[in-house]
Order: structure tokens, then C-alpha cells, then sequence
């Protein structure tokens, strides 16, 4: 039973990550809001660092990457853009965070102070976004005819440097504010619990399927 809702949980966080990025994801690129900044450093980061406060099982962050990076490869939204690239750089913000926080113990949000957690959100949203930026400039052309080029990536350097500045800033405010929130003496019983988070990963992906099959309607 209990993995049985280590499982259904990550699924359901994992869920609500791909859905973010798919739905939420578009309107910010409407709005021509930095999407991928607000994406990796409010609901990545957030779910995340969440995550690593009820499962204290290593994988999950991987996990709910994977998941999510799964559904973001579906959902061909914008048209005309490198699908695999957003899935393969959410793929690896999940692996990046798992890596981060591989040592830091599941209680820390009782022992840090605001200050501290808000230095591990700079630290987490700089890190995890420029890495992912990177893996997937590294692995989508490796995975193309064309090759990975060096020189591309070493172009490009400065501006993926640049580039996790603002989810550094933005983390800095995520982490302190769900460390807060877990704080909270909120808990479902299992009748409550299997229910909403089958019913939470099932939305996110119908909603997907759905918003994928309008787009790609002729």
C-alpha cells in the first residue's frame, strides 16, 4: 500500500508538470512571457522540491521528469518548434534536481532558515535550468542526422550562462514558498488520496491528448 501511493503521487506530480508545460506553457508563449524560465522555476522546482518533502525515495524527481518530458513530447505545441528538445530539457531538469538534492535530507524545511532555503532556490533554479538548456543542446543534435557540433554549443555558451538568471531569481521566492506550505498539517487518508491523484493524472493527460488532437486536426 504504500508504494502504491509513492506510485500514484509521482504520477500525479509528474502529470501536473507535463500539463504545465503543454498548457500553461502556451499561454505564457502567448502572452511572450519567458516561459521556460517561470515553467522550470515555479511549477519544476516547486513540484520538485515538494516531492522530495513527502517521497523520500531517490528517483522521484528523475521520475517525474520523465513523466513529464513524456507528455510535453506529444504536444506539438508551438507548431514549427523542437518538440524533442523541451522534452529532452525537462528530462533533465528532473535528473539535475535528483543530482542537487541527493543530500539534502527530507527535513530540511524544519532546520533551514528562510535565507538559506532562498540561497537553494538561486542555486537550484540557475543550475537546474542552464543544465537542462545544455543537455538538450548537447543530446538533440547527437540524436539528429546532423551531429553534435562543439563549436555550436561553445556559441552558444554565453547565452545559455545568461539565460538562468531569471529562473535563479524567480526559485529563489518557489522554495521558500512551498517549504512553507508543506509546513501545513495537511494530510489525505487513502480514500481520499488514491481518488484525487488518479483522477489529478488522469485530467492533465486526457486534457493533453485533447489539446494535441484539436492542433493537429486539419
Amino acid at each position: 500500500m504504500k508504494h502504491l501511493r509513492l506510485i500514484t503521487g509521482v504520477i500525479a506530480l509528474g502529470s501536473l508538470w507535463g500539463f504545465s508545460e503543454c498548457i500553461i506553457g502556451a499561454w505564457l508563449r502567448d502572452a511572450n512571457l519567458p516561459a521556460g524560465a517561470i515553467l522550470t522555476a515555479i511549477i519544476a522546482i516547486g513540484l520538485m522540491a515538494f516531492s522530495k518533502t513527502i517521497f523520500p525515495q531517490r528517483g522521484v524527481p528523475l521520475t517525474m521528469g520523465l513523466i513529464a518530458g513524456t507528455l510535453r513530447y506529444i504536444n506539438p505545441v508551438p507548431i514549427g518548434t523542437c518538440i524533442i528538445c523541451s522534452a529532452i530539457a525537462i528530462m533533465g531538469e528532473g535528473l539535475l534536481f535528483e543530482l542537487l538534492w541527493i543530500k539534502i535530507p527530507n527535513d530540511f524545511r524544519h532546520t533551514q532558515t528562510i535565507p538559506l532555503q532562498a540561497c537553494l532556490g538561486i542555486i537550484s533554479g540557475y543550475i537546474i535550468y542552464v543544465g537542462g538548456y545544455t543537455i538538450t543542446q548537447i543530446l538533440t543534435p547527437a540524436l539528429s542526422p546532423a551531429g553534435f557540433d562543439l563549436s555550436n554549443l561553445i556559441a552558444f555558451t554565453p547565452q545559455i550562462l545568461a539565460s538562468g538568471l531569471l529562473p535563479a531569481v524567480i526559485a529563489a521566492f518557489t522554495i521558500p514558498a512551498v517549504l512553507a506550505l508543506t509546513r501545513l498539517p495537511l494530510s489525505l487518508k487513502d480514500r481520499l488520496y488514491y481518488p484525487l491523484t488518479t483522477a489529478t493524472a488522469a485530467a492533465c493527460w486526457l486534457l493533453v491528448i485533447i489539446n494535441t488532437i484539436i492542433i493537429l486536426k486539419p
